[in-house]
């Protein structure tokens, strides 16, 4: 899940800069903007993570599709909130390598973004899984596949009652992430509307929900790398023997890694060649 690119390089801090103290003058360092980018990701992890082993554990009695949707979606929005006024809260490095495509975003900032966006995430992981490791373990005890799709995504979500293969997975992936990134731009660009910065951050996590609500079935909508790599890497230190692999014993990991990569250049693409090239000469600017 992901997310979010509310900043703009042109402008002082982000499109999330109102809510901080008008009168501080002081700029982020790349060490303040790496720091939130971790807290961002890893408030993500905590809701999206806590909320699938809930489920999970329960078996269905304490929550299901629905409130993974939208457990998923309050992550990200308060993940924007605790990253926007600092980093302009990517929390995504398909939406990092997009505003660094599209936006203008320094590609000097790139890599140190990704690396706080994965250290993120894996700590979220890590967080959620100590909380429940031992109700994990009551329903899971050699830590198989009937688990692991609490922290990493796989076709069918695991099963192969929907006969979702790697094609259909990947596919899935690269849509998902391209509606993704399409619409954070077209809400960032403030398409007439011009929201508030707290408006955006609703809006973003709205589009999680929306994306789990109509996409989640083929490969648990990860969108996101880092939100796959992070934690499938904490599931294999702790002694997921198979994290890197699908039901079918294949090597799976690299999907929601290059996905969403491809879907966000195509996404960003896409609406940098229609919707951008047709706004109003004072938005344009602000593009």
């Amino acid at each position: 899940m992901s997310i979010f690119a509310l900043r703009k390089p042109a402008e002082s801090h982000s499109e999330l800069a109102g809510m901080a103290d008008p009168g501080a003058k002081a700029q982020p360092t790349l060490f303040g903007e790496f720091i939130a980018e971790i807290l961002g990701s890893m408030m993500i992890a905590l809701f999206g993570f806590g909320v699938v082993a809930q489920v999970t554990v329960g078996a269905g009695a304490l929550g299901g599709h629905d409130s993974i949707a939208w457990s998923w979606g309050l992550g990200v929005t308060f993940g924007i909130f605790v990253a926007g006024t600092i980093s302009g809260a990517h929390l995504n490095p398909a939406v990092t390598l997009a505003v660094a495509l599209y936006k203008g975003f320094p590609w000097s900032k790139v890599g140190p973004y990704i690396v706080a966006q994965v250290i993120g995430f894996f700590l979220g992981a890590l967080a959620i899984y100590l909380n429940y490791m031992y109700s994990l373990k009551a329903i899971d005890p050699g830590k198989t596949l009937k688990t692991q799709g609490v922290f990493s995504t796989l076709p069918g979500n695991g099963t192969n009652a929907y006969d979702v293969h790697i094609p259909q997975a990947l596919l899935d992936q690269v849509l998902g992430t391209a509606v993704l990134v399409f619409l954070i731009f077209a809400i960032t660009d403030a398409l007439g509307a011009n929201p508030t910065p707290a408006v955006s951050a609703i809006a973003v996590g709205l589009i999680v929900v929306g994306i789990g609500f109509a996409l989640g079935l083929n490969d648990g909508y990860a969108i996101n790398p880092a939100r796959d790599f992070g934690p499938r890497l904490m599931e294999w230190i702790v002694g997921y023997k198979d994290a890197w692999l699908d039901q079918r014993g294949t090597v799976f990991f690299w999907v929601p890694i290059v996905g969403p990569i491809i879907g966000a250049i195509v996404g960003g693409g896409v609406y940098q060649a229609t919707i951008a090239r047709t706004l109003p000469m004072t938005l344009a600017k602000k593009a």
